[in-house]
């Protein structure tokens, strides 16, 4: 385990994804969300299997034992695309970012469903107290509803981005049943070919010929997609997942720096005090899964027959 570098990768990839995130939000005036989601999904194909050509995990990294599996995640995980590279035409960067914390809140909510996982007081507790503050930041939203169109337009938004999070939970439940008989590498190539697929029922509903600058950022934020699910994938080689995961939240920082010096995006107290909610409790049940995690593998120790 190298605990550096896997923080390093796990940084580097949430850099590349918010600033992929401001690609799609850049070119989302004029160009469909679902066509968006097209140009992510098949750019970032090239780069995924140039991965396993380096690692030399081809034709093997293509070989699934689960393909309705990949197929409800990759429908799941388009939805969650989908809908949130739409919030990205209507909301600040930061917003959406903040907004897009809900989903590791509402995984835990649904593994709990699905799953069967148990969880208890402290964990459900963590996710009432982010979902508080995914309401502080949705609030301004809601109350706007009665100035125009402008108002409605950030309502639906806002509602949009929390559509996507409930999405992108209902992704991870299903990556977690994958991750029995699946490697990380399979699962990321699918869900990109799935995407691309399903992407193109979106054609008759006004996809649009991007100008030239259009679609060099778009081609880029395909291109960007692929190697951020590289370097995430490889920050969980390198280092364990308890360790790495809170530094998801950096991304808050990024899209601040992003949001106010290309969008001329200035975010408001209510939002930040809404996210700081959201990433405590995020926080909180990342650490309680750690711990989880430490008591199960020493109860599996004491089970173990001594030589």
């Amino acid at each position: 385990m190298r605990p550096l570098r896997g923080i390093s990768l796990k940084i580097a990839s949430v850099l590349v994804f918010i600033i992929m995130s401001a690609i799609i939000k850049a070119t989302s005036a004029h160009v469909p969300a679902g066509q968006a989601v097209f140009f992510r999904s098949f750019f970032a194909i090239p780069v995924i299997v140039g991965w396993l050509l380096w690692r030399r995990e081809l034709p093997k990294g293509l070989k699934t034992a689960q393909p309705m599996g990949h197929f409800w995640r990759g429908a799941m995980g388009t939805m969650a695309m989908g809908l949130g590279f739409a919030g990205l035409g209507f909301l600040p960067l930061p917003e959406v970012t903040a907004i897009g914390y809900a989903a590791p809140l509402l995984t835990v909510i649904f593994a709990a469903m699905f799953l069967g996982e148990d969880v208890r007081i402290f964990r459900l507790s963590a996710v009432g107290l982010g979902l508080v503050g995914v309401m502080i930041v949705l609030s301004p939203r809601m109350t706007s509803l009665q100035s125009g169109n402008v108002g409605i337009a950030e309502a639906l938004g806002a509602i949009l981005v929390l559509g996507g999070a409930l999405f992108a939970a209902l992704a991870q439940v299903f990556v977690r049943k994958l991750v029995d008989t699946e490697p990380t590498a399979t699962i990321v190539f699918w869900f990109s070919v799935t995407a691309t697929t399903l992407s193109l029922a979106t054609l008759p509903f006004g996809w649009v010929w991007p100008s030239p600058g259009e679609a060099g950022l778009l081609v880029c934020a395909g291109l960007l997609g692929g190697v951020g699910q590289i370097l995430l994938t490889s920050s969980y080689r390198e280092a364990d997942a308890s360790l790495v995961a809170p530094f998801d939240y950096v991304s808050m920082i990024f899209s601040l720096l992003i949001g106010y010096f290309i969008f001329d995006e200035l975010p408001t107290w209510t939002m930040l005090g809404g996210a700081a909610l959201v990433v405590a409790a995020g926080i909180l049940i990342i650490w309680r899964e750690r711990k989880l995690g430490l008591e199960r593998a020493r109860q599996r120790k004491s089970m173990t027959p001594q030589g």
